[in-house]
């Protein structure tokens, strides 16, 4: 029997990456006891990327850093061989304060977990850029780095958006608001932003993923060597997606949400074109788009057995089981 992969991201709000998959396998197994079922879950570069990297055979190494919010707080990265994967969401993550702090809010955390990854011996680091709390255009991280050099290191950017620093589409006046900011400090935020961009490389703020996590994806392109990659094609790299999926006769991926969003960085439609021939369908939260309009063969809603949305997130773990059961009949040879 040819293997089946589930590969979903996170059910933000409800179930990790790897909790997302593990219950979905459940389900597989009830009905197909003896079907080889390989779990890789993934992420897009924002929470969730270090686990997805630890699941695919990293050590998560634990390190207390400078929180958003300037006071200390416990995060983590991961590390195989010489290669790590850190987040800004563990340092500088929304979730991390209690209340929305869009003028002060620092990413010196992140530079902290990058020099900690340095000082075991990496020389290839992958900065997942989803979820910060700051728009500080990585002054912060900048700041905790100092003179630390990044000569051989291959700083690599991994993010599901390309937005530049500045302007109409740029860290303050799109995700400024998502972090609490009035119309009033994105202006305050923006000027900040020039600013500091005029001050060590303006010719990078139009960069693609220059206005990623506040603008620190701007400093480490400006003044850290980095390069950009959309974030799951990283993560899928990291995982080994390509060898798994050789051998597989299906593939099973999946988001909290499946919408217009999908096809622009996200991590089902990456792990779609990375599919080849093999046939994926997903699971989801709620599904608002045509499965097919993503590449899919099709979706499985938790709406669609729970249509409480209250009671869909909060039993997302059983739930996802059932769906399982239902791919395991529809799509693997008994």
């Amino acid at each position: 029997m040819s293997a089946v992969i589930i590969a979903p991201d996170k059910f933000k709000g409800s179930l990790t990456a790897p909790q997302v998959a593990a219950a979905v396998a459940r389900g597989l197994r009830e009905v197909v006891p003896d079907a080889d079922v390989r779990l890789l879950p993934v992420a897009d570069g924002g929470d969730g990327t270090v686990d997805a990297a630890v699941a695919a055979g990293f050590l998560k190494v634990g390190r207390w850093v400078t929180g958003p919010a300037g006071t200390p707080v416990p995060a983590s990265f991961a590390v195989r061989g010489t290669t790590a994967v850190v987040e800004v969401a563990s340092a500088a993550g929304l979730t991390l304060l209690e209340e929305p702090a869009p003028l002060d809010a620092t990413s010196r955390g992140v530079g902290e977990l990058l020099k900690a990854a340095l000082d075991v011996g990496c020389s290839t680091i992958v900065l997942g850029l989803g979820g910060s709390a700051c728009t500080d255009g990585g002054a912060g991280m900048l700041e905790a780095l100092g003179g630390t050099s990044f000569g051989g290191v291959d700083l690599v950017l991994a993010s599901d958006v390309d937005n530049p620093l500045l302007g109409p589409t740029g860290a303050a006046a799109v995700y400024g608001p998502q972090k609490g900011a009035s119309p009033g400090q994105v202006e305050v935020l923006e000027q900040r932003l020039e600013a500091f961009a005029e001050s060590i490389g303006p010719e990078h703020a139009s960069r693609p993923g220059a206005g990623a996590a506040g603008g620190i994806g701007f400093a480490a392109l400006a003044v850290l060597g980095a390069r950009f990659r959309p974030g799951i094609e990283v993560v899928l790299e990291l995982a080994g997606f390509a060898e798994a999926v050789a051998d597989a006769s299906l593939v099973i991926t999946g988001e909290g949400s499946l919408d217009a969003q999908t096809r622009h960085g996200k991590a089902p439609y990456g792990v779609v074109r990375a599919s080849g021939d093999v046939p994926v369908v997903a699971v989801a939260g709620q599904c608002s788009v045509e499965p097919g309009d993503l590449g899919l063969k099709a979706a499985y809603a938790l709406l669609d057995v729970e249509p409480d949305l209250t009671r869909c997130m909060a039993q997302a773990d059983p739930l996802l089981t059932v769906l399982g059961g239902r791919i395991a009949r529809d799509w693997v040879s008994q």
